[in-house]
């Protein structure tokens, strides 16, 4: 890309240019992942969450054609209120650069782009995965193939609980994505602390998963991405979960809804059905996760 086209914030340019900590963060949850006024809030305490850890936040996304690492906080206004914001996935990125549009970036367009600035630590709230019933649909995120092919460390709560968990785990270690558990051997389900599946590894420090990046670094097994999960500390009620979830994946059925239109129905009929629970536990979620993900950062530079 040419400087007209990539553009980095004053802060994000020169905490780079002086090889400080710099954390990715996606801009598709504040778009479309939370309601407003409350997306910008939570955008704005993100990103000081991780400049209190000793970090740059860089959140990234497209306005008016030019990539954004990193932005100013009337970027954010924009991000946060304009009705013109896309949900830009990776394969996206050149069509809406090139017709000069505006899109926030999804988990794999923000990891992307996040490794062409030289940003390896990336924070965000859960991953995407294969879905249910891709048997038939073959509607698997592209999240997976994105992270089998970036040096990229992912802080995220698990995966999205609406996905097929089993099957998305097979696709990480099908694509040799490195995963380990923050303290933990259960693999989380985003709203959930546990998605009742098990880790086969587990780190309880920052300084442990930057030791693990060195290592993939000398063995060159930092051609893949490290998915470092990271429960919430407060999760849903089971049995609400469980009766909400069933509840959306049979209205999404019947409305028709399916691709990348899926999270954003789900994540809203959660917020809807919980009374706001969902909501609360989702921005807990990426403000714990953009913490430790700027601790990670902190201690790879060391």
């Amino acid at each position: 890309m040419n400087s007209y086209e990539f553009v980095p914030s004053p802060e994000v340019a020169a905490a780079l240019k002086a090889g400080k900590p710099v954390v990715a963060l996606e801009s598709t949850i504040i778009s479309h992942g939370l309601p407003r006024p409350s997306n910008l809030e939570v955008a704005r305490e993100v990103e000081q969450i991780v400049r209190d850890h000793g970090a740059t936040p860089a959140t990234i996304a497209i306005l008016d054609g030019k990539v954004c690492i990193g932005l100013t906080d009337d970027q954010l206004i924009a991000i946060a209120n304009r009705d013109d914001i896309a949900k830009a996935s990776s394969r996206d990125l050149a069509i809406i650069a090139a017709t000069g549009k505006s899109a926030a970036t999804t988990v794999a367009a923000t990891a992307h782009l996040a490794v062409l600035a030289g940003i390896h630590i990336f924070a965000t709230g859960g991953l995407g995965g294969v879905h249910r019933g891709a048997n038939e649909s073959f509607d698997e995120s592209a999240d997976l193939t994105a992270l089998s092919d970036l040096d990229i460390t992912v802080v995220c709560a698990g995966v999205k609980s609406i996905l097929d968990v089993a099957a998305t785990l097979e696709r990480l270690e099908t694509l040799a994505i490195g995963l380990v558990g923050f303290k933990t051997t259960h693999f989380p389900g985003f709203y959930l602390t546990d998605s009742g599946y098990t880790l086969e590894h587990q780190v309880n420090s920052a300084d442990e998963i930057a030791a693990i990046i060195h290592a993939r670094h000398s063995l060159k097994t930092d051609i893949h991405a490290l998915v470092v999960a990271n429960p919430v500390i407060k999760e849903m009620d089971r049995v609400r979960h469980d009766e909400i979830l069933k509840s959306g994946l049979e209205g999404a059925a019947k409305n028709g809804i399916i691709g990348k239109a899926v999270t954003p129905f789900l994540l809203e009929h959660f917020h809807t059905a919980s009374e706001g629970e969902s909501l609360k536990v989702n921005i807990e979620i990426i403000k714990s996760n953009s913490a430790l993900a700027a601790d990670i950062a902190v201690a790879v530079a060391k």
